[in-house]
């Protein structure tokens, strides 16, 4: 009779891969037989059950032909765990220590060895960093180049990089013959597992050093001031950042570095307003100006222009100047320049002028 699988962990069909992760990382606890809930049995269930779920390829092979789908050529022995096979003909397992490792972080002992990744010495990709920014409100429309000056990890200039003092050689480990890892086979309440475990000898990294660099001390990277130059690009805004790959910290072992985001901050111009890729701006005309029309000088971020006010223009009426916006940041053309005009009311009159406007109102 077909096995449940999906019963067994406890998970729907559909359930995703982190999922069904989750669910045998559950019932491994709750069935583990050094713990008062254990059930050796319902134990290898579990594992049984996780090594094909866990698997796309065999899931796949099992929803179609169910728990007989290695006799249909789905190939691969159900030991346990994703991935371990018989070694021996003795019920034996095979297993890599860093993915058991990562299975069971929270009781890495309960087989009877440590946790997979704690005492790896592995060569990690450079830091991400993260630094803030305030420009010029002209700088975010044209675009600026600057320059910045922080402190981060950069590649050792005394070794260059290779961890070892100058002059002094770099040898395979005649331990693990390159690899960082060494086989070991222990026995366990699951029989015998051969198991990857670091190379006590170099620590993981394949090599051994007749004498380590004196600068960094066999890290390959060592923390110093350095300057950056950036390019801003014209039209970016306020709250936006820019990712400089690359900049950030140097990674050890020769891995790559890490990125340097920078968070932009805009300072503010008390003559200009930004709406997206489009400038607002406030103009006082006079009343004569709004009745008979004029022509009036305004500023842009470009410089003065001319705008026509038509005869008869009401207050707060908004006219558009098409292109003397902002630049669109990674698109094509240019914001517009809105201009609202307000129609100022004259305070104190001449008798002239209030005769002038008795006239106007009696017509």
């Amino acid at each position: 009779m077909s096995k449940d699988y999906y019963k067994t962990l406890g998970v729907d069909k559909n359930a995703s891969q982190e999922e069904i992760k989750k669910a045998f990382r559950k019932k491994a606890h709750e069935y583990h037989p050094d713990k008062k809930t254990g059930d050796e049995a319902k134990f290898k269930e579990a594992n049984e059950a996780y090594q094909t779920l866990g698997d796309e390829k065999k899931k796949a092979q099992y929803d179609q032909f169910g728990s007989g789908y290695e006799n249909m050529g789905g190939g691969g022995g159900r030991g346990g765990f994703g991935g371990f096979n018989d070694f021996s003909g003795g019920g034996g397992f095979n297993v890599n220590m860093d993915d058991l490792g990562d299975m069971f972080g929270g009781f890495g002992d309960m087989f009877g060895f440590g946790g997979g990744r704690s005492g790896n010495r592995r060569a990690t990709r450079g830091a991400d960093l993260e630094m803030n920014m305030t420009i010029e409100f002209n700088d975010s429309i044209f675009g600026t180049d600057k320059e910045i000056k922080l402190n981060k990890k950069v590649t050792c200039d005394h070794c260059h990089g290779n961890m070892a003092e100058p002059g002094n050689k770099i040898n395979t480990c005649n331990t693990c013959h390159g690899t960082g890892r060494v086989m070991r086979v222990q026995r366990t309440i699951l029989g015998n597992i051969q198991m990857q475990a670091t190379c006590e000898s170099c620590h993981g990294e394949g090599k051994t050093y007749e004498k380590k660099c004196t600068k960094c001390h066999g890290q390959g990277v060592v923390t110093d001031a350095v300057s950056i130059k950036v390019r801003i690009p014209a039209g970016i805004n306020n709250g936006e950042t820019i990712k400089l790959s690359g900049q950030g910290g140097a990674g050890e072992g020769g891995t790559g570095n890490g990125d340097l985001y920078l968070n932009i901050s805009v300072k503010g111009d008390n003559r200009f307003k930004r709406e997206g890729y489009d400038i607002h701006t406030k103009n006082d005309i006079s009343f004569t100006q709004a009745a008979l029309g004029d022509k009036i000088e305004i500023d842009t971020v470009y410089g003065k222009e001319r705008l026509k006010i038509p005869a008869g223009t009401q207050s707060e009426t908004i006219f558009k100047i098409k292109g003397k916006g902002i630049t669109r940041l990674r698109q094509s053309g240019t914001g517009d320049h809105y201009v609202k005009v307000h129609v100022k009311t004259p305070t104190s009159l001449t008798r002239q002028q209030r005769n002038i406007l008795e006239e106007l109102s009696k017509a």
